[in-house]
C-alpha cells in the first residue's frame, strides 16, 4: 500500500509488533490513545483541497499526485512547512524518518531549489520500495532504505530505527516516524541525530498538537538550549520547529 491509497485511522503495524513492548509501553499507549483521540479524528482531515492544489502548482506537480492526505499521512500544513524550510535553506542533505507523501514534496521541492540529497528511512520494506516507485513516476529520487525498529535509544521509550549510511553533517531533519502506536513518546528518540544538525539547520517533527509530541518538545527545550524551538499551529496536526542555534 503506497501513500497514493486511503488509509484508515490508525497507523499501519506490522503483525510482529502486536506483542512487542512492556507491560508499561501498553499502559502509554492506552492512556494516550484515551486522552488523544481528539487529534486522531482530526487527523482524518488532511487539510483543504484548495491549499493542496496550490502547493502542488507551485512544485509543478499535478493535482493527483496526492490524491489523499490525512489519517496518518502528513497533512497540507506539515508538507508546506517542509517545502517552506528548503527553500530557505537550500539544504545539501535532508534526513526523513518515515516515509509517503512528505518524500515526494520534500525531493520536488529539493530538485526545484538546487538540488542536494534526500535520505528516507521507514520501518516497512514494501513501503520503501512503493515510495520509490511513486516518486519514479514523477521523475524523482530518493536515498530511500529499510530501518526496521528494533531497538530502544537511550533515555526514550519504544523501539528505533536501525539507522545506517546517514550523512555527517544534516541540514534539515524530518520526523514524521515511528507512529505513536509503537509509543507516544518513541519520536524524542530523534534527538540522537541533533549533533549531526549543522548551524542554522532546522528540525520539523509532525503532529506535534499531540499530548506525547507536546512532552517530547517540553524535554527537547530542556535539554538542547542550543536550539530554539517552536510550534506552528497550521494544519490539522501541528508542526514543531526548530532551529539549531549553535
Amino acid at each position: 500500500m503506497t501513500s497514493r491509497e486511503l488509509t484508515g485511522l490508525l497507523s499501519r503495524r506490522d503483525l510482529a509488533d502486536e506483542n512487542e513492548g512492556s507491560t508499561s509501553d501498553w499502559a502509554w499507549r492506552l492512556a494516550f490513545g484515551a486522552i488523544g483521540w481528539p487529534w486522531l479524528l482530526a487527523s482524518l482531515w488532511g487539510g483543504r483541497q484548495r491549499d493542496k492544489r496550490a502547493m502542488l502548482a507551485a512544485l509543478d506537480l499535478p493535482d493527483d499526485a496526492l490524491p489523499h492526505l490525512g489519517s496518518w499521512k502528513a497533512d497540507v500544513g506539515f508538507l508546506r512547512q517542509i517545502v517552506s524550510a528548503i527553500e530557505e535553506l537550500r539544504p545539501e542533505h535532508v534526513v526523513e524518518l518515515g516515509a509517503g507523501a512528505s518524500t515526494l514534496i520534500a525531493a520536488k521541492a529539493m530538485q526545484m531549489n538546487g538540488g542536494g540529497r534526500l535520505h528516507s528511512f521507514d520501518q516497512h520494506q514494501d513501503f520503501v520500495q512503493a515510495t520509490a516507485d511513486w516518486l519514479a513516476r514523477y521523475r524523482l529520487s530518493a536515498d530511500l532504505q529499510h530501518a526496521p525498529l528494533l531497538r530502544s535509544a537511550p533515555g526514550w521509550p519504544g523501539r528505533w530505527y536501525a539507522i545506517s549510511d546517514l550523512p555527517d553533517r544534516i541540514d534539515l531533519l524530518i520526523i514524521d516516524g515511528p507512529p505513536w502506536a509503537v509509543h507516544p513518546l518513541v519520536r524524542g528518540a530523534a534527538e540522537c541525530l541533533f549533533h549531526r544538525l549543522a548551524p542554522g539547520g532546522m528540525v520539523l517533527l509532525d503532529d506535534a498538537a499531540r499530548p506525547g509530541e507536546r512532552i517530547v518538545a517540553r524535554r527537547w527545550r530542556e535539554m538542547w538550549p542550543g536550539f530554539d524551538f517552536h510550534l506552528v499551529r497550521g494544519g490539522s496536526k501541528g508542526t514543531l520547529v526548530g532551529r539549531k542555534q549553535y
